[in-house]
């Protein structure tokens, strides 16, 4: 007997339908499996095998093929335990095969029956919604993601024995998962408590108002992780699109805890500087997001910046630019978005203590040298805000002189932002580091005496066309957090400060 259930299966941050098609037929005891299974869905024989028998249901002791179609994709995970087991059941006839199209089933079995989470289920439901399936049957620990997803009947099973119960009823019988609140929302460290610093504070405030990447060097203990950590607070709360998009995307990474419905706080990845670049940028024989791609419209820390490997740092540079990575493989090439903004912190020397007004450096000129050629030149010039963040004096420190919140901070840039919207009716781009040079030149109209400053100042720094639109985006930031229509004369001197403190830290 055949019998046919629905699923779907994972491309990148897609999902694709899967047909699972089941035939038990007389003849000698094989499980056989086709349809490109990789070697996790080829295991899935043993499971489902043994969650059938401890379920209490008899396994058939017939030819049993397993075909998933489409026949020339490969399909990888263990999501399809589920829909394997209950359409083995129903070509044995111990349950009634739903009717085409009404229904898909994905999940993890463990030995015993039990359903476990599997990764990637918002994509799936946004999918199915898309090709009209009216319900999904699936771990409850994956529904409140699911059920974000309007349109959808989500129907959370626990065990074989319940998804066996639930296809036995009409679906209108059917339990349904309530709409799951917004996850819980943790409040981001404060600005408050950063004391001193007003240069890197303004920096902050600039980056998060036109999405610039910024760089903090300084000395161990002089605040920069301090300061990093405040970036995500200072960004506006992510709209339910961009929530829907986050949450898709540590779904499919499987790292969404269970249970939770969408993410609402902006993302905050601190790799280690031991990650390789598949870790950081995505890859692997199917190609799983890396940490760029989890700090999409969130924050990317990368703490000891010349301590990367020099390949992961080098691959860093197009996402910069484009706001997405293109992981591409002998099967295809997947994309991810990478839309974040860079915070990195590095030391000014080797040993940490170049300029430093009391510890001497012992670090010869060629060891400096060599250290700031870990970060290339190409990537510097991708940064466009540079911050020398110097150790804070300690009547600063143990001062009772309040620091300005996070929260007056996080109105400015909420205010800088929305000028930007506006602007985007006509640029069609929301942000003003993602300007391209065209829309740049008719945003950003200088006088003719700021034009000969910038000129003057472009030349004297050796700064390329790229450095130039990007300290023309960061003058028109600082433009907007002032409330201006114009970029005048102050903004560029202001992004010259940040762009030549760069300048002076390579040297």
């Amino acid at each position: 007997m055949l019998a046919q259930l629905q699923t779907a299966a994972l491309r990148g941050l897609d999902a694709f339908p899967v047909h699972v098609e089941v035939d038990v037929a007389f003849g000698l005891p094989v499980f056989a499996m086709v349809g490109l299974p990789d070697a996790s869905v080829r295991e899935s024989r043993d499971r489902v095998r043994a969650a059938i028998r401890n379920s209490g249901f008899d396994f058939p002791e017939h030819r049993i093929t397993v075909n998933l179609a489409p026949a020339d994709v490969r399909k990888a995970g263990a999501s399809f335990d589920l829909p394997i087991a209950l359409a083995i059941l129903a070509a044995a006839g111990a349950l009634p095969p739903p009717a085409p199209d009404s229904l898909a089933v994905v999940g993890e079995l463990s030995l015993d029956g039990a359903v476990l989470p599997t990764r990637g289920v918002l994509p799936v439901a946004i999918g199915l919604r898309r090709r009209g399936i009216p319900a999904l049957l699936l771990p409850e620990p994956n529904a409140a993601e699911a059920s974000v997803v309007d349109a959808l009947h989500v129907v959370p099973i626990t065990s074989l024995t319940d998804a066996v119960a639930r296809l036995r009823q009409p679906p209108a019988e059917w339990p349904r998962a309530l709409s799951a609140a917004p996850g819980p929302h943790a409040p981001p460290p404060d600005l408050a408590d950063v004391r001193g610093h007003s240069t890197a504070r303004r920096a902050l405030e600039i980056a998060a108002a036109g999405g610039h990447h910024l760089l903090l060097v300084g000395p161990p203990g002089s605040g920069k992780t301090l300061l990093a950590r405040r970036m995500p607070g200072l960004l506006p709360p992510l709209g339910f699109d961009e929530s829907l998009e986050v949450t898709a995307i540590h779904s499919v990474a499987g790292v969404l805890p269970p249970g939770r419905g969408l993410l609402v706080d902006r993302p905050f990845r601190a790799p280690h500087h031991t990650a390789s670049d598949a870790a950081l940028v995505g890859g692997g024989a199917q190609p799983r997001p890396g940490d760029i791609t989890l700090a999409h419209h969130g924050v990317l820390f990368l703490d000891e910046l010349p301590e990367f490997s020099r390949r992961a740092l080098e691959a860093l540079r197009q996402p910069l630019e484009d706001g997405v990575v293109h992981v591409a493989r002998a099967a295809g090439t997947v994309t991810f978005p990478a839309a974040f903004t860079l915070v990195a912190a590095m030391n000014p020397c080797p040993c940490g203590y170049a300029g430093h007004a009391v510890r001497p450096c012992r670090c010869t000129p060629a060891a400096v040298a060599r250290y700031h050629d870990r970060v290339s030149g190409p990537l510097r010039d991708r940064l466009d805000l540079t911050v020398e963040v110097l150790p804070v004096a300690i009547d600063t420190l143990t001062g009772t002189a309040p620091a300005e919140a996070t929260a007056p901070v996080r109105r400015r840039v909420e205010d800088a932002r929305a000028r930007q919207r506006q602007r985007a009716a006509s640029t069609g781009v929301p942000l003003n580091s993602r300007l391209p040079p065209a829309t740049l030149r008719s945003t950003v109209r200088l006088d003719d005496d700021t034009a000969a400053l910038l000129a003057a100042a472009a030349g004297r720094l050796g700064l390329s066309s790229r450095a130039v639109h990007r300290l023309l985006r960061v003058a028109r930031t600082i433009a907007d957090l002032d409330g201006s229509a114009r970029v005048d004369t102050p903004h560029v001197l202001e992004a010259l400060q940040f762009r030549g403190a760069s300048a002076r830290a390579e040297t």
